[in-house]
């Protein structure tokens, strides 16, 4: 079976009724794949996995599967940003948060990923002027989550909410955070006072 290709190793497990353990036969949509993307997303799926139809079973990654998630658009309120790491310059991340119901910011989650070089000096240099020892925040953000790098507080500046950043971003967490954000620019012509949370806010 391992030799045969997808489509032949999907027919075998059909015509035997099934596939028994170890193996497991798992239904598959043969083209439309951007519709079938799209459908995924509607529901709320992370995404879609797809194969080349002809290609004979391989382990590992081996670049035959291609994993496409299902990404999120939405602005933030940056309230901050921490140090660079290594080589890279300027800054490491932005801080992002939003404002719940009664008014009060919320800490969101971090952007570092999709932030050219030019950007971040950009950015740096719009950042400097809004710079405060005040934390803007209602409550600290948690130093430690499931996704990503520990947040180090000392190694953080925080400024006055007055610029938004649009990302993009893969889901929620359990904790109310970010997962996998992607900068994509800031939000001139959009006021930071009407940054809510598209979704519910969690009482």
């Amino acid at each position: 079976m391992r030799a045969a290709a997808y489509r032949a190793q999907s027919a075998a497990c059909r015509l035997a009724g099934g596939c028994a353990f170890p193996l497991y036969y798992c239904d598959h949509q043969a083209g439309h794949g951007r519709a079938f993307f799209e459908k995924a997303c509607a529901i709320a799926l992370e995404g879609t996995v797809s194969k080349r139809a002809d290609a004979a079973y391989a382990p590992g990654y081996r670049g035959l599967w291609l994993k496409v998630k299902c990404l999120h658009r939405e602005e933030f309120v940056v309230v901050g940003w921490t140090d660079p790491e290594g080589t890279r310059p300027w800054l490491g991340a932005l801080l992002l948060a939003y404002y719940d119901p009664d008014g009060r910011l919320v800490y969101a989650g971090r952007a570092g990923t999709g932030i050219k070089q030019a950007e971040l000096e950009r950015l740096w240099r719009r950042l400097q002027p809004l710079a405060t020892d005040k934390m803007p925040l209602k409550v600290p953000p948690p130093r430690t989550s499931r996704f990503g790098s520990r947040l180090v507080l000392s190694r953080v500046h925080w400024v006055r909410p007055e610029l938004v950043a649009e990302v993009k971003y893969l889901t929620w967490t359990d904790d109310n955070l970010l997962r996998q954000v992607i900068y994509e620019g800031l939000r001139e012509d959009k006021p930071a006072a009407e940054v809510r949370r598209a979704v519910p806010h969690p009482r």
